[in-house]
């Protein structure tokens, strides 16, 4: 009991998520509609990217590409424009969350020694960067895998609806790392070893079924059975690197919105808020619970999935705890020896704001709201 509760301590969403899972009986008991309000293909498919991800990630693959895009970088602005840069690319591929966690320690360690503000900067304008890069593909980030695997959207509403957004957000990055000084830095040197090739060959098999059960060839629990009984065989430790307490949050989230949607006054209400502005309500609710959550929450309210998809995923600007990616890269941060979380939310604050703004100035000039 004292090992489950720490943990519950310190996984503070997954927490927030099973009391308001428990609390929504009081309004509704459950039942049928408790089941039914489970997205097992959303879940089955979160389950096999991130373990595909986890495969990459543990043979070295995402340092490997890291360490490639460094190598010949001589200055520090040039190398924080170049991670900025490959953040918002793998955050396209490989998840936000993953963007960060493989590349948020690899920019600290190539930046040792630099001033803390550089540093800091840095690691903030990768957080941006893999928010809004995430944006533009279904595989991107949880909720857009989430409107993705429901049917809501198809797979090429997400770059045809955001890529103007996501071409200001690289601009807009691009031209911030002027903040960073032209000092030297020590260019990366990749290691010697190759990369496992049987590891090599089974990853990217599973990322060709992959992309066959994003293209509703293959279903998604065929995709599950292969990947489970695959890496069970031949990758067990990788298992071990899902995080599996991001799918036990999704089941909870989907039984409170299951139990809100069946509750009448409450549905109703957010039905109202959604009918007036869904871009807006995505926005303001993902500022309190985090965008994955919110996009959770909102989506049987309403048909317009394309606007509550541009809220929630510009919600993720804003606070820190509006996006998960954000929280995993502050976890990094204070984590490292060079490091001020101080002066980690000033700067996250300010550049959030700046970077918010002009998306909602983007969002009212195309007419998004």
């Amino acid at each position: 009991m004292k090992t489950i509760l720490t943990y519950l301590k310190h996984e503070v969403v997954l927490t927030v998520a099973l009391v308001a899972a428990l609390a929504s009986f009081l309004l509704v008991p459950p039942g049928a509609h408790t089941l039914e309000g489970i997205d097992t293909t959303t879940l089955l498919m979160l389950f096999s990217l991130m373990t595909i991800v986890a495969g990459f990630r543990h043979m070295g693959a995402f340092d490997k590409l890291a360490t490639a895009v460094t190598l010949r970088i001589r200055t520090q602005r040039s190398l924080a424009a170049a991670m900025i840069a490959a953040c918002f690319l793998l955050s396209m591929v490989a998840t936000n969350d993953v963007a960060l966690i493989t590349l948020v320690p690899f920019t600290m360690l190539l930046m040792h020694g630099a001033a803390i503000r550089a540093v800091t900067i840095t690691v903030v304008l990768e957080t941006i960067a893999a928010n809004l890069g995430s944006m533009v593909t279904p595989i991107g980030n949880p909720q857009n895998l989430y409107l993705y695997a429901s049917g809501q959207l198809d797979a090429m509403d997400f770059p045809s609806l955001t890529w103007p957004y996501a071409l200001v957000a690289l601009i807009l990055l691009m031209t911030l790392c002027v903040l960073i000084p032209k000092q030297p830095v020590a260019a990366a040197r990749s290691a010697e070893d190759k990369l496992p090739a049987r590891k090599l060959e089974l990853y990217s098999l599973l990322s060709v079924a992959a992309l066959l059960s994003l293209a509703k060839v293959l279903p998604a629990w065929a995709l599950a059975a292969a990947v489970l009984v695959l890496t069970l065989v031949l990758d067990r430790p990788v298992l071990r690197q899902v995080d599996y307490t991001l799918l036990m949050t999704f089941v909870c989230f989907f039984v409170f919105v299951a139990s809100v949607k069946a509750y009448a006054p409450v549905s109703a209400w957010l039905e109202g808020l959604m009918a007036d502005n869904p871009l807006l309500t995505g926005l303001l609710v993902s500022q309190v619970i985090s965008n994955v959550p919110a996009c959770l929450l909102l989506s049987p309210f309403t048909q317009n999935a394309a606007s509550l998809m541009l809220g929630v995923n510009i919600g993720g600007l804003g606070t820190l705890v509006a996006s998960l990616a954000s929280l995993i890269s502050f976890r990094l941060y204070g984590a490292a020896p060079q490091r001020s979380n101080g002066m980690f939310m000033g700067l996250f604050t300010v550049l959030n704001v700046l970077f918010l703004a002009v998306m909602l100035g983007l969002a009212w000039l195309t007419g998004a709201m």
